[in-house]
């Protein structure tokens, strides 16, 4: 055996020891090690960290608010984004972006201030899950009720293109390698962009996955994580689109994250109140660790890889809180 297979050989066994009687992985190793206080209540939507600041976005109604890392207190608060869904990041122009959903457009402001700069339309409707990609410097917003991408030069601010997609956009991830990898909800399958041609190159159906939502890629191994709303985490080939493993979620979940470092994912799932957390154990072989609790409608989350902490926002007691999950060792 050779030292792969046998470090492989080992962490399985680890993992089977692991397992509670119904196969499901124990929960030990993860809690609540903090509940952050946000001023007021309301929807809330994605949860987003900008690591060249050491800042959480949470994106909140008609603003965001924004909590330094390192002390958990609040670092100040971006209005005027009226129904915002997302923030993206570019730290090499000092710029973060928002998604504004009911005015159909983005907001431009400082990383360092938090200074609004501009308010930018978008063209298409109700902007969602929005990304940068900093090797076209090209920002990419992702439009639910038009199925379309709205794509942006950076940092003049002016629209390039409108992509067509193939039905209601979610999550978007990119392998910093020429393509962009978004989850079609309503069509439960992903699509890819190749973004020197400015189009849509691939549609691959996600059998056995209804509404994915939450999406992250493993570059290394050219794996895509899909949370699918009937409970499943969908493993993909981001090479050709073939489906290779999954493993089990909770309901309703919003996001997924992956570490690198670790091997770990996380998914958020916002009705059964966990977090899942899973083990790649080769890059076709998963095993889950853990179902952490966590709270009703926590179906968000921003992970930070340097602390391992997972940030989750829910309504809790009649205000807008931040779980922080880490692991107990921590």
């Amino acid at each position: 055996m050779n030292h792969t297979a046998r470090y492989t050989a080992l962490l399985a066994l680890l993992l089977g020891q692991l397992a509670t009687p119904d196969g499901m992985a124990a929960t030990a190793g993860y809690a609540i090690q903090d509940r952050l206080a946000l001023s007021g209540d309301g929807k809330w939507d994605y949860a987003s960290i900008d690591a060249s600041h050491q800042r959480l976005y949470v994106t909140h109604g008609n603003q965001v608010q924004v909590l330094d890392l390192a002390t958990h207190k609040a670092a100040g608060a971006i209005a005027g984004t009226e129904g915002v869904h997302g923030v993206a990041f570019a730290p090499e122009l000092n710029l973060g972006f928002t998604s504004n959903g009911r005015s159909d457009s983005v907001t431009v402001f400082a990383l360092d201030s938090l200074a609004v700069r501009q308010h930018v339309k978008v063209g298409g409707k109700n902007p969602d899950a929005i990304l940068y990609v900093p090797q076209a410097r090209q920002l990419y917003v992702f439009n639910g009720n038009s199925a379309d991408v709205t794509v942006f030069d950076v940092p003049s601010m002016r629209i390039v293109s409108t992509i067509k997609v193939g039905g209601r956009p979610e999550f978007a991830v990119s392998d910093g390698a020429g393509r962009i990898y978004l989850n079609i909800e309503d069509q439960n399958a992903i699509e890819v962009i190749d973004i020197a041609a400015g189009k849509v190159v691939a549609h691959w159906p996600l059998a056995g996955c209804e509404e994915p939502t939450g999406l992250a890629l493993d570059i290394a191994h050219a794996r895509l994580f899909a949370a699918c709303k009937n409970k499943l985490a969908a493993v993909v080939d981001a090479r050709d689109g073939k489906h290779v493993a999954g493993f089990a979620i909770g309901a309703h979940p919003d996001a997924v994250a992956y570490d690198a470092a670790t091997g770990r994912i996380y998914v958020s799932n916002g009705d059964s109140a966990t977090l899942t957390v899973a083990q790649q154990l080769t890059p076709d072989r998963y095993s889950v660790l853990a179902q952490v609790p966590t709270a009703a409608g926590a179906k968000t989350m921003a992970f930070d890889p340097a602390t391992k902490n997972v940030y989750l926002p829910a309504s809790i007691g009649g205000g807008l809180k931040v779980l922080v999950v880490a692991p107990a060792e921590q």
